[in-house]
């Protein structure tokens, strides 16, 4: 076979391109795919020859020895499999290679020599909601949360066995982790389906956790909110979730902040905002009046002459942010209530304030705007 001609095995030109010899590969392994053509042998040479030719050519180094010295200059270039394989170049084609024989890739080719065990897992990550109020998200708080979760089996200590056995060698894979197996023109390995890939069975499982190695447990976990968390808040608690293989291996637990409505205040990232209603008197004179903050009664003093809607700004009276190195502001909306019912000697001092200050009350005004409307016409 290493007289043949790879360029002419796959059907492309010698100054053919990297991405031209791909894809005439994967037409000629689509082609002769031993699963397409079974029990036909002269399909699985010309797989065979197909993936040796492109072995070589899709190396650029390799490519250059066989341009200049022919398959003899590849003689030795590998110490197993054939001349100038490398099943690394072959990732690309895992639709091909891995799915039709039921493995994946990394399994193709012998996969890696020796006991292949899988790495110690990690446990899970758990998440659990926590409801606070603007007041707890103002000064920060202390919650109890319960937290049902799988620990560490005491017993076993996560082993799994029975206290006083040990596990023993798989006798399936010889404690490799791994089985192999001919199809064709591979040797493919995989996963022992018997051990798992641990290489070890457990022959008496631990009675307490029935050979898990874990038990589900509650726990009751007190947790510090800082202040100034916001809706959606994801405080990360490290080592506080499921067991994994290993006590250094805990998950963790995410708490999640859900801050309720406020019956007075508005959230706007660290900023508040509410409402107050003063009598339209009260805005024309000026009053000062008592409101609530978060962080008890605070003095306000309006101005006179203010204007329905008007925002007064508190400086520093927000929520203080996560850092805690700045706070918001609060802005009180002024809403100016107009009576709807007047008795007659407040009527009566209401058209004289209207008289003193020129305004009209009765019949079509006669003032600016009127005065506005006729020139227009």
């Amino acid at each position: 076979m290493e007289k043949k001609d790879y360029y002419m095995i796959l059907g492309v030109a010698r100054d053919a391109s990297p991405d031209e010899i791909k894809k005439a590969y994967r037409q000629a392994a689509l082609r002769y795919h031993p699963d397409r053509n079974p029990g036909d042998k002269a399909a699985e040479e010309r797989f065979k020859d197909a993936a040796q030719a492109y072995s070589v050519l899709a190396d650029p180094d390799k490519r250059s020895l066989y341009d200049r010295f022919g398959a003899e200059g590849l003689r030795g270039a590998d110490a197993g499999g054939f001349p100038g394989f490398d099943s690394t170049i072959f990732s690309d084609f895992e639709d091909i290679l891995g799915n039709f024989f039921g493995f994946s890739f990394g399994d193709l080719f012998g996969g890696g020599a020796g006991r292949r065990r899988p790495a110690a897992q990690r446990g899970r990550d758990l998440a659990v909601e926590i409801a606070l109020s603007l007041e707890e998200v103002a000064h920060g708080t202390e919650k109890q949360i319960q937290v049902a979760r799988a620990e560490i089996c005491p017993a076993c200590r996560g082993g799994k066995a029975a206290p006083g056995t040990r596990p023993s060698r798989c006798p399936q894979c010889q404690g490799r982790g791994q089985v192999r197996s001919q199809q064709g023109f591979f040797v493919l390995s995989r996963t022992c389906p018997r051990c798992a890939g641990r290489g070890e069975v457990i022959a008496s499982p631990c009675p307490d956790c029935r050979g898990t190695g874990t038990q589900r447990q509650k726990r009751t976990l007190t947790i510090r909110i800082p202040a100034g968390v916001d809706d959606g808040t994801r405080l990360r608690l490290q080592g506080e979730g499921e067991a994994g293989d290993r006590e250094d291996l805990q998950g963790d637990l995410y708490v999640i902040t859900r801050v309720r409505t406020h019956p007075f205040f508005e959230r706007t990232e660290q900023n508040l905002t509410c409402r107050i209603e003063i009598a339209f008197s009260q805005a024309a004179l000026g009053i000062e009046v008592e409101i609530p903050t978060l962080e008890g009664n605070e003095i306000l003093k309006i101005p006179a002459g203010t204007q329905p809607g008007e925002v007064i700004r508190l400086k520093g009276k927000g929520l203080r942010d996560l850092d805690g190195r700045r706070k918001g502001d609060l802005f009180v909306k002024v809403d100016v209530r107009v009576p709807d019912r007047l008795t007659k000697e407040q009527k009566a001092l209401l058209r004289q304030l209207a008289e003193t200050r020129g305004e009209t009350l009765d019949g079509l005004e006669t003032g600016p705007a009127q005065k506005a409307r006729n020139a227009f016409h």
